[in-house]
């Protein structure tokens, strides 16, 4: 490729407003270097994405160890793991090579990383004492990591990234965004039924639920994107952005990046139980706060739309 590295770099963001500080400075650079490295070897971004799969869980079983050794090693499996998944969406972005397939891939690798880290922190802890007691964690942990992961972290992980979505769309168009309904991915799934394709059946069936439960989750987001589709107004759309840019921080805390470097500290310091704890209140009040600023910004702009 004869572009600067720089120049590469800036093609294989998604925009500079889902972009976080974090990612732009360290994680994008180095995730670059992987994709030039991996596609000079003719590597689909679709293999890097199984690769951090593999090195998610191996951070996990690191994490069960209460030992420094062991936790340095689950933090530096962590980062290749999340380095890759950068790695796979930049290539993909770089060379044309998106696919439906490999987006939802990228996130299914990231759901399987945090439940191996869950499932380690309730094993680690489940014989220990909880803080200031005499008193085991026992079943108390997997409970407590059961509510912070399937009850916070996913609908976070889920709403956040239907935002970003959101907002690409309203930036890019919809070739610059991956933003789907469950209308129509529920016709590909009755398309795939006809076909007797068993595979596609089972993967558009899950896709337009994920898709369904976004939807579900922002009713006058709905209202209000219908009503922009009948009527499209440039003057509404530069208002969503505005309305909207602030929020894609949010997106950002409620991803990785901030719940692995609690993850690193907490583990480290060997009081993983703080990460859970971490969950159900700050990022739970964070989504609480982003859901309802979106939702007042897409209600307002309906009224907007139909004076």
């Amino acid at each position: 490729m004869k572009s600067s590295f720089r120049e590469l770099l800036q093609a294989s963001f998604k925009s500079q407003d889902t972009e976080e500080w974090l990612d732009v400075h360290f994680t994008r650079p180095i995730g670059l270097v992987f994709a030039l490295f991996w596609n000079k070897l003719n590597v689909h971004p679709n293999a890097i994405t199984i690769l951090s799969i593999f090195l998610g869980m191996g951070a996990g079983y690191m994490f069960y160890f209460t030992d420094l050794m062991h936790n340095i090693m689950g933090v530096l499996l962590l980062m290749f793991a999340n380095f890759c998944d950068s790695t796979d969406g930049q290539m993909a972005r770089l060379t044309g090579k998106k696919t439906l397939v490999g987006r939802v891939l990228d996130g299914f690798s990231g759901d399987v990383w945090f439940a191996c880290i869950y499932i380690a922190i309730s094993l680690r802890l489940m014989n220990e004492n909880m803080p200031y007691t005499d008193v085991k964690w026992g079943i108390w942990i997997w409970l407590l990591n059961i509510v912070a992961g399937l009850v916070c972290h996913s609908p976070q992980s889920s709403l956040s990234d239907y935002y970003r979505q959101i907002h690409l769309f309203f930036l890019k168009g919809k070739s610059g965004s991956e933003l789907d309904n469950y209308a129509s991915q529920r016709g590909v799934y009755e398309q795939m039924k006809k076909e007797g394709n068993l595979l596609g059946r089972i993967f558009y069936y899950n896709y337009a639920n994920y898709c369904k439960s976004q939807e579900h989750r922002t009713p006058k987001f709905q209202t209000f994107f219908k009503r922009w589709q009948e009527q499209p107004s440039e003057d509404v759309r530069q208002e969503f952005l505005v309305g909207s840019r602030p929020l894609m921080a949010y997106t950002n805390i409620l991803t990785f990046n901030t719940r692995a470097i609690v993850i690193y500290i907490t583990c480290l310091l060997n009081c993983p139980w703080v990460y859970p704890l971490f969950e159900l209140s700050v990022m739970t009040c964070l989504y609480i706060y982003m859901h309802s600023r979106h939702e007042s910004l897409c209600e307002r702009l309906t009224g907007k739309l139909a004076q």
